[in-house]
């Protein structure tokens, strides 16, 4: 969505603390966000971010033994949090790893103690309570502010919350937040229509064929945007609300729509907004909204609203 722009405004909404993925993007954000904010490194510190963790006063959040030991190392009066796994198996120092650092750790004052919940998403998972209890276990007694949920977290109850929440994918109206507001459009400019004679086919390597007379509109955008392929045949888009079925393959920078039904073809079509968010999109994909939202690439013309409904 364009990280200079949005990074800036939920800073000015009262968030005082960012994650990132890496010391890259973390030194990237701190250009835009100056100083103040904490930026918190999820992958940690890896061999070679010394500089820019330093530069840009960055928390790294230490996965491993070896990472606190290179961390504490390199930059030793610096800012550090430490991630611990509950049970995801994806980052993270495992119970005997913690147990054998915890107390140099602890005795240098981590920023921040932290753990992700793998099925947050599906509250009746029974892993939720197994990654809490773990989680509990494993930080009892610490000064450190401590952090579990996510969006799905927060949303599980205040038994999740601890110190620290982190929302992300329900601050842009995705689920698991049914509720959220959606804070994303998309239109797709309509290049050129044409009449298809029944038995016709349409698009690479023949997939769809007419079933009668259609007129199919090609619009600019295809999976070189983050529309991926899988829409092909599946997905739709929408003029004032009324569906018009994604016919052919999707290709790198083009679509092609059936708007035979439509009383006239608009010079845009919409394939994000109230008619279908993100989630719904990613359903006719086959994916999530998570994919769908960060894989809008760099060529549409992004246009930012304030509150208010005005922008640029």
């Amino acid at each position: 969505l364009g990280v200079e722009r949005v990074a800036p405004a939920l800073a000015r909404a009262g968030a005082r603390r960012f994650f990132v993925a890496t010391a890259e993007e973390g030194a990237d954000l701190r250009r835009i966000l100056g100083p103040g904010p904490d930026i918190f490194v999820f992958a940690g510190h890896m061999e070679g971010d010394a500089p820019l963790l330093e530069a840009g006063a960055l928390v790294p959040l230490l996965n491993s033994p070896e990472q606190f030991r290179r961390d504490r190392a390199t930059r030793p009066d610096g800012a550090f949090g430490i991630q611990i796994d509950t049970g995801m198996n994806r980052l993270g120092m495992e119970a005997d790893e913690w147990r054998r650092i915890r107390d140099v750790a602890t005795r240098q004052g981590p920023a921040l103690v932290m753990s992700h919940l793998a099925s947050a998403d599906e509250p009746e998972s029974p892993q939720n309570a197994r990654q809490l209890a773990a989680f509990r276990a494993m930080t009892a007694g610490l000064e450190a502010r401590r952090s579990l949920a996510a969006t799905g977290g927060i949303l599980l109850g205040p038994s999740y919350h601890f110190d620290l929440v982190r929302p992300g994918i329900g601050l842009y109206g995705g689920r698991p937040f049914a509720e959220a507001e959606p804070v994303v459009s998309l239109t797709l400019p309509v290049i050129q229509t044409r009449r298809v004679s029944a038995g016709e086919a349409v698009g690479y390597n023949a997939t769809w064929h007419a079933d009668t007379d259609r007129i199919i509109a090609t619009v600019s955008a295809g999976y070189a945007d983050g529309l991926i392929r899988s829409l092909s045949n599946r997905g739709q888009l929408f003029a004032d609300g009324a569906p018009c079925p994604i016919v052919g393959r999707v290709s790198m920078d083009l679509i092609t729509v059936d708007v035979t039904d439509l009383p006239a073809v608009p010079d845009r079509l919409e394939i994000l907004g109230p008619a279908q968010g993100i989630d719904a999109l990613a359903d006719a994909a086959g994916t999530i909204g998570y994919e769908i939202l960060t894989s809008l690439g760099g060529r549409y013309a992004r246009r930012y609203l304030d509150a208010s409904g005005g922008g640029e």
